[in-house]
């Protein structure tokens, strides 16, 4: 359960990656109710597969290096 106490600090930059995530999950499912985004599918699912990789990469990639720290 040690999972859920470890803490990260995350610059401004990293949040990036995050908020581009979610702005194009909200975009995706706005689109599904209107008509407006409909021939944007495809580049609003690539750009969320990559944000996704790329935030859980940095992710893992940050929880790694703090445990490797004593506590």
């Amino acid at each position: 359960m040690s999972f859920f106490k470890i803490k990260t600090s995350w610059s401004n930059a990293e949040f990036i990656l995050i908020k581009l995530c979610m702005a194009s999950a909200y975009i995706l499912i706005g689109s599904y109710f209107h008509d407006f985004f409909d021939n944007y599918y495809a580049i609003l699912i690539v750009i969320f597969i990559i944000t996704v990789i790329w935030f859980v990469y940095q992710w893992l990639k940050k929880m790694k290096s703090h445990s490797d720290l004593p506590y």
